[in-house]
């Protein structure tokens, strides 16, 4: 499916003044697909129809991403982001649903999952977690190994690196955190690249980077969701990605009870929906399987 398939597709809301785009198809149990850094829900998009026959599939691009407004006049946060997630679930009506979540959308769901407990601890009604799944994504602040890209983006020219940026920059270190076995297309990595850059995205992305800090901020907060979890989680994890692969794994599984961790071929990398779709589809399906068996 192509960006503009994908944008045709999907619709928006309001958030405050801002437009944010997101698409909703399926029909089953809702499922909230929460995309990474730097792209847009359209990372999705190999796994999107074997998931709308399953379920009621809801993905947006978060505020500063792909098709959604990229204003630069915020300031950027996770928590923000998770207050939009949580205010298209009450627009749609949605009380309940199983996560999908990869990369920055991991620490998003990470996020949304703490407000869960929170209301459960002072028994206040609110969006219902069944579930969820990670992919690869900065779950343990520690264990993040940022790209010479993103420390650069967090610096203090930051804002003139973004703007620098180049297809063929970025070209070059995307396909660094994919696996061998699952290296992008050009025609994919012009299809990022579209994205990141549309509604002048270069502008922004210094801005977007601050999630790194916010890890270390919240660290606390978001990685007992992780240690003392009230929803069954799964984490599938593409062991050759360089920010947060096998080693990534490896920590989750000694750090989380009982922890649920698949490792792909280690052909694959940080983008495993769009490396090994079927494989990813596969090990999600068999979560949720066993999810609704207990």
């Amino acid at each position: 499916m192509t960006i503009d398939e994908w944008r045709a597709g999907g619709q928006t809301f309001s958030h405050g003044a801002r437009s944010i785009f997101y698409r909703r198809e399926g029909s089953g149990p809702p499922l909230l697909c929460i995309h990474g850094f730097p792209t847009a829900s359209w990372d999705w998009a190999k796994i999107w129809p074997q998931l709308t026959e399953r379920f009621d599939c809801i993905a947006l691009d978060m505020i500063g991403f792909g098709f959604s407004d990229k204003p630069v006049d915020i300031d950027y946060s996770i928590l923000d982001q998770a207050d939009i997630h949580e205010e298209l679930m009450r627009h749609l009506g949605v009380s309940s649903c199983i996560v999908l979540a990869h990369d920055y959308g991991d620490t998003v769901a990470q996020e949304i999952l703490a407000r869960y407990h929170d209301r459960l601890d002072r028994g206040e009604q609110g969006l219902e977690i069944k579930a969820v799944c990670f992919l690869n994504g900065g779950l343990f602040p520690e264990l993040h190994r940022p790209r010479v890209i993103q420390r650069l983006l967090d610096s203090p020219i930051g804002w003139i690196f973004g703007r620098m940026m180049s297809r063929e920059k970025f070209g070059k270190n995307f396909r660094e955190v994919f696996g061998k076995k699952g290296q992008p297309s050009e025609e994919e990595l012009d299809s990022f690249w579209a994205l990141m850059e549309n509604n002048d995205g270069r502008a922004v992305m210094h801005k977007l980077i601050g999630y790194m800090r916010e890890r270390k901020r919240y660290r606390d907060r978001w990685v007992d969701v992780l240690k003392n979890p009230r929803v069954p989680l799964r984490l599938i994890n593409g062991p050759a990605d360089p920010v947060s692969g096998l080693h990534a794994a490896q920590y989750y599984k000694r750090q989380v009870p009982k922890a649920d961790v698949v490792i792909l071929d280690e052909g694959y990398g940080h983008y495993p929906q769009v490396e090994a779709p079927e494989e990813v589809t596969k090990h999600f399906f068999a979560f949720v399987d066993r999810v609704g068996d207990e």
